[in-house]
């Protein structure tokens, strides 16, 4: 047998074998690119979310919603300043 035969079809082999091997990791990047794309979906989504949480949470704190509802239906009031009692240390 001729050795530059042989030398030839392992170099076909090894030419194919890298083909494959560069169709297969395109195809795996591509995959890895589309999950990456829906979780900075998911990322900015649950971001949207976090803000609208942040400003309800702001506007259920309030000092003036809770002063009102301390008012309204704890019945507290403010003490006078004859109530007050001030301690030294």
């Amino acid at each position: 047998m001729n050795w530059s035969a042989i030398v030839v079809g392992l170099l076909v082999l090894l030419v194919m074998g890298s083909a494959l091997g560069v169709v297969y990791t395109t195809y795996e990047t591509r995959q890895l690119f589309i999950r990456l794309e829906q979780l900075d979906a998911q990322r900015d989504a649950l971001n949207v979310e976090w803000g609208r949480l942040e400003l309800e949470q702001s506007v259920w704190s309030a000092h003036s919603r809770v002063e009102r509802i301390a008012r309204s239906k704890l019945d507290m009031v403010m003490p006078d300043s004859s109530d007050t009692v001030y301690v030294s240390p």
